[in-house]
């Protein structure tokens, strides 16, 4: 038997890489979603509202041209509806729970805030369309990182339970942070022909972004060497995915000849 591993080819690449963008905020933007109706206040309400529709606005331009780059006829809809957990590519980081309040911020500031490094690359992307797109996306990730930073200083530095629900946040979800940075054959092929960023690059900027604010925050800043779940990137995920995907998939997949008159 042979163990010769199959050489990705450039449009593969490509299409695996616009899916994991894709897949990280379409995952993340339907878990914003379930606080509609149910932030603390009125105007964080509205306002995770909209982050959750500007995620999922960002997966479908990713997905349109996911589908464009793959040649094979697809309709974005089909990759959305018509994959199951093993075959999305997501951070496992963005399928977990919504939890309470403080855990949503804390996992937006650092979505966020790694995503704003990311997009700065990839506006500098040799295809005009990509690139195109994440300087229109880099818009709203600033918005995003400045709303998530500005409700962990808030909470962070705020009453006693919030300052120690903001700590668990960031505790309980350190060991997701280091998927952020992984990188395989599909990212080496792509930095190579001028369509994907080495993360490696910005990491320590990030670092000390998160850090500075934290500190600022008054929360204490988890080991970055600590262990890292990994996985997600390879269809490895926890047992919330599945669940997420049967809710949001269900009436495609009940009805998938369907279609508006």
């Amino acid at each position: 038997m042979s163990t010769k591993t199959k050489t990705l080819t450039k449009q593969e690449a490509f299409f695996e890489y616009l899916v994991r963008l894709a897949d990280d905020r379409l995952i993340l933007g339907h878990r914003l979603s379930e606080w509609c109706g149910h932030g603390p206040i009125l105007e964080e309400d509205i306002a995770l509202a909209n982050v959750a529709l500007d995620n999922i606005g960002h997966a479908a331009s990713l997905y349109e041209y996911a589908a464009e780059v793959e040649g094979e006829d697809r309709h974005r809809d089909d990759i959305v509806y018509f994959r199951n957990d093993p075959e999305y590519k997501n951070l496992k980081m963005v399928e977990l729970p919504k939890g309470d309040f403080g855990f949503t911020i804390a996992r937006q500031f650092l979505f966020s805030a790694f995503s704003f490094f990311l997009y700065q690359g990839l506006a500098k992307a040799d295809d005009e369309q990509f690139s195109g797109m994440a300087e229109k996306h880099l818009k709203e990730i600033k918005y995003h990182l400045r709303h998530s930073r500005e409700w962990v200083l808030r909470l962070g530095d705020g009453t006693d339970e919030s300052h120690q629900r903001m700590q668990d946040a960031f505790d309980g979800i350190w060991t997701f942070t280091g998927e952020l940075f992984y990188m395989d054959e599909v990212d080496e092929l792509l930095i190579d022909e001028g369509l994907g960023i080495d993360t490696s690059v910005f990491r320590e900027d990030w670092k000390n972004l998160v850090t500075d604010v934290l500190e600022e925050a008054t929360v204490t800043v988890p080991d970055f060497d600590q262990y890292m779940a990994e996985g997600g990137r390879k269809g490895l995920h926890t047992e919330h995915l599945g669940h997420l995907l049967a809710e949001m998939q269900h009436l495609r997949r009940s009805y998938p000849d369907a279609v508006w008159e």
